[in-house]
């Protein structure tokens, strides 16, 4: 169902659900024309041909053409599904299961096709004056992720199975054991690792999360579940 307003940051931190059936289309009609012809030539007007709305209806539920990018970059972060534990505070299984979860969601969104093509893309425009995806990448993604994801930490800091210091910290960590360098070699074609199938990336997951749990874990927590 489509809203009249504008959209805005408390979007991005409830993921791609937040946007209606028609906006969801839109947007991921605007990824894959991105993807195809890069950011000089993408337009509204090319957009309201393809999504087969007018360039007022994009106006009205996205704001400028820096609100659609913001819009589209929040729409793709928001594929990283971050699950809450079931009922209060989770115990050390039940977290482990729900960090490997978001694990593997990380690495599909990363290692998929328009994850791959909009970061190639902010990194052939970083350092011109009017580059403006790379930031929003990391405003409208990967700092969105990390807020959610923090949520979820937390819960395991105040369940007294994790012990750190500083959040962002601890979230940093897990994000550079999931990922790796993994992202940088598919950005740089690595085929490989860009075809890396379903198991893989499950195994990947399971891995940092065991590492994480190695350098965070409070007690007895730092056995390794089976």
């Amino acid at each position: 169902m489509l809203t009249d307003e504008p959209l805005d940051e408390k979007r991005d931190l409830a993921g791609a659900d937040s946007f209606g059936a028609r906006q969801s289309s839109v947007l991921k009609t605007a990824l894959d024309l991105l993807v195809e012809g890069g950011d000089k030539g993408f337009t509204t007007a090319r957009l309201a041909r393809a999504a087969n709305c007018s360039k007022e209806s994009l106006y009205r539920w996205f704001g400028d053409r820096d609100g659609l990018l913001a819009a589209m970059i929040a729409y793709q972060a928001g594929k990283v599904r971050i699950a809450e534990p079931a009922a209060g505070a989770p115990d050390a299984d039940e977290l482990r299961r729900l960090l490997t979860a978001f694990a593997g969601e990380l690495l599909t969104v990363l290692s998929g096709p328009t994850s791959l093509a909009l970061n190639r893309l902010a990194i052939g425009e970083a350092g011109n004056a009017d580059a403006k995806l790379g930031s929003l990448l990391m405003q409208r993604g990967r700092r969105v992720i990390e807020q959610r994801a923090a949520v979820l930490i937390e819960a395991g800091r105040t369940a007294g199975i994790l012990k750190f210091d500083d959040p962002l910290d601890a979230f940093n960590t897990l994000y550079g054991l999931i990922v790796g360098d993994l992202h940088v070699r598919m950005l740089l074609g690595d085929t490989v690792h860009e075809t890396a199938d379903r198991a893989a990336i499950d195994g990947q997951a399971v891995k940092a999360v065991n590492q994480f749990f190695r350098l965070y874990c409070a007690g007895e927590n730092s056995i390794q579940s089976t």
